[in-house]
Formats: C-alpha cells, sequence, structure tokens
C-alpha cells in the first residue's frame, strides 16, 4: 500500500476547558474532509498506541515526562497561558506520539511509501523539558528519533507552519544525521527562526529557517523550496522525510498573516515526494501541526493526501516570489554560504 494513515477520534478528546483555537473540532473537519474524498481507498488505516516511556525518553527528559504524567491524565488544567490539558488529553497526545513513531518506522521498512498522521495535540513547539504552544509531546522530534534508533543514517524534518518549530529545531541543533528546515513567518511567535539559527558544533549547517514577512504567500513559500529546501534536501539525502504539516499559513487562517492558500500546500507536498522520490525511495510522513480555519484546513489536507497518494502531478502555474520573499531566502542563502547547496 502506497499509503499509511492515522486518523482516530481519540484525538477529538483532547478539549480545553474554555473556547480555545486548538480544538477538537479541527480533527473532525480533518476527518470529513478526507472522508469524503475518499480517504479509505487512498491508503490504509493504522491502528493508534501510546508511545512508551523509553520512545519519548528519546527527546524528553525524565523529570518533565515524570511531571506531565503526574499532573495530566485524569485533570484539567493549563500548563501555561496557552497550553491546556483536560482529562483525556495524556491518551491523545501519548497515542499522537506513538502514531508518529509507528508510521516513520512503517516507511522506513517499506510498509507504506508514504505515512500521514492527523493527531493532535500537535507537537513542534514542545521543548525537551517543557510544553507551550499548545504542545506536550514533540511528535516530529519523536518520529524522527525512532528512525534513527530503526536505522536510518539520515532524517529531515522539514516545518510548514506559520509558527517556527522551537522544539524540534532544538532537539537536534547539534546533530549532523537530522536536518531540520522550517518555513514560517517571522518575526512572530515564538521568537525562534532567524536565518542566523544554522545549528551548532557537529549540527553546523543542518538547521536551516527561512522566514517570511506577512503578506507573503503560494510563490514565496515554493521559492523558499526551489532555493534552499529542495537544494539542502538533495545535498543531505536523508533515508526519510517528516513534515510537520501545519495549516495556519494559509491565508483564511486567523491567527497569522501569511497568504498560503491550498494549492500552494499542494506544490509543496508534490515538490517534496518528487525529491524524496530522488534520493530516498520516497519515503515521507506527514503529521499535522497547526491550522485553525476549518474549512482552510480540510481543502488543505485534501490536497496534501491525493498527493501522497499519488494523485498526478499539478499543472497549475503559481505567482513569482515577491520582493520581500525573495529578500528572506537570500538571506537563508547568505548564512548557509560555506555549504555547497547555498552557493548556488
Amino acid at each position: 500500500m502506497a499509503l499509511g494513515y492515522v486518523l482516530d477520534d481519540l484525538f477529538a478528546r483532547h478539549r480545553p476547558p474554555g473556547p480555545h483555537p486548538e480544538r477538537p473540532e479541527r480533527i473532525l473537519a480533518a476527518r470529513d474532509a478526507l472522508r469524503e474524498a475518499g480517504l479509505e481507498q487512498m491508503g490504509e488505516a493504522v491502528a493508534v498506541r501510546a508511545a512508551r516511556e523509553e520512545e519519548l525518553g528519546r527527546v524528553h527528559t525524565t523529570d518533565y515526562l515524570a511531571e506531565l504524567t503526574r499532573i495530566v491524565p485524569g485533570q484539567a488544567g493549563w500548563i501555561d497561558v496557552d497550553t491546556y490539558y483536560g482529562p483525556e488529553t495524556w491518551a491523545a497526545a501519548a497515542a499522537a506520539a506513538g502514531a508518529a513513531i509507528d508510521l516513520a518506522e512503517a516507511v522506513l521498512a517499506g510498509r507504506f511509501r508514504r505515512g500521514l498522521a492527523l493527531v493532535r495535540p500537535p507537537g513542534h513547539h514542545a521543548e525537551a523539558d517543557r510544553a507551550m504552544g499548545f504542545c506536550l509531546l514533540n511528535n516530529a522530534a519523536l518520529a524522527a528519533a525512532a528512525a534513527r534508533a530503526a536505522g536510518a543514517a539520515r532524517v529531515a524534518v522539514l516545518d510548514w507552519d506559520v509558527h517556527h518549530g522551537n522544539g524540534t529545531q532544538h532537539s537536534f541543533y547539534g546533530d549532523p544525521t537530522v536536518m531540520y528546515l522550517s518555513a514560517h513567518q517571522y518575526p512572530f511567535y515564538p521568537g525562534t527562526g532567524a536565518p542566523d539559527e544554522i545549528g551548532s558544533g557537529a549540527g553546523l549547517g543542518t538547521t536551516v529557517n527561512v522566514g517570511l514577512p506577512a503578506g507573503a504567500g503560494d510563490g514565496d513559500l515554493l521559492h523558499a523550496f526551489d532555493r534552499v529546501f529542495l537544494p539542502a534536501l538533495e545535498h543531505f539525502a536523508p533515508d526519510l522525510v517528516i513534515v510537520s504539516a501545519g495549516f495556519d499559513m494559509h491565508r483564511a487562517d486567523p491567527l497569522a498573516g501569511l497568504e498560503v492558500t491550498e494549492r500552494g500546500y499542494r506544490v509543496a507536498a508534490e515538490r517534496i515526494c518528487q525529491l524524496a522520490d530522488k534520493v530516498c525511495q520516497g519515503r515521507v510522513v506527514v503529521l499535522l501541526e497547526g491550522g485553525y480555519d476549518l474549512d482552510a484546513l480540510g481543502r488543505s489536507l485534501v490536497e496534501v493526501t491525493r498527493v501522497l497518494a499519488g494523485a498526478p502531478k499539478s499543472e497549475d502555474t503559481l505567482e513569482l516570489p515577491s520582493r520581500v520573499g525573495e529578500r528572506a531566502v537570500l538571506r537563508t542563502l547568505s548564512a548557509h554560504r560555506d555549504q555547497p547547496w547555498g552557493q548556488r
């Protein structure tokens, strides 16, 4: 089967104590849109299970996990001003992490060519020892660590979310075996993701940030792919590409100021799948992160899922990058001028 996917009503049981943008309706909107589009015919459903303690410990500290398992199960409250928990939050968070890990391992082993995990709570802001930005466990980082433990020599995490994935970046900042690449609005929450954040020590050059200005759209996002992400990934040659897929870059999203459309997301997914076909036998796993306009989330996910399932390449002509989008890309290339791919 070309596509393995996770979509379970468990993730709708992570409920806020009051109004909140990260709400159960997100996963229900994704479910309804994808089922209407024929998800069951596109791929094979994968059962969910909770991530094990030793798996979580590859990314998160023992003290942090002990604190989470002490306060979260069976209760409701707030970890910080953004990040809540409810009676079934721990079950959902552990299952989201388990789904990300299982799909990464299954795609790496050849059971599926692509993977799609429609999970919540999201994960890319979660640090080794801290929850933040709606996130408790870092699903993408845990998937990357699982792939490395399963034998992948190199793993790439590509993050397209309007908010920079600080937690994923920090998990691998000095690690030369995991490349983290992010397109996001900048400056913006959480304040990280500047173009000169490029890794440290042995990992110097394996963190790649393109901070897009408010108002940037499809042409700017795809310019970042063509000039930065695809050359960097081709040179790095990962065994697996994990996508932290936030759909809050969409022009309809209420939380930010980018102007990406579902067409832009589709072409971005096509670019990544084509690159993966070239360097890693097509191995791509997509994990849901943000996206808070329900209609835009559903439409965008349908477009990306069709690409993952092998839909023919689109023939859309998208707009050229703006001047500010071009400058954002040039700042990233300048920061990576010592890398072979950064000299193009």
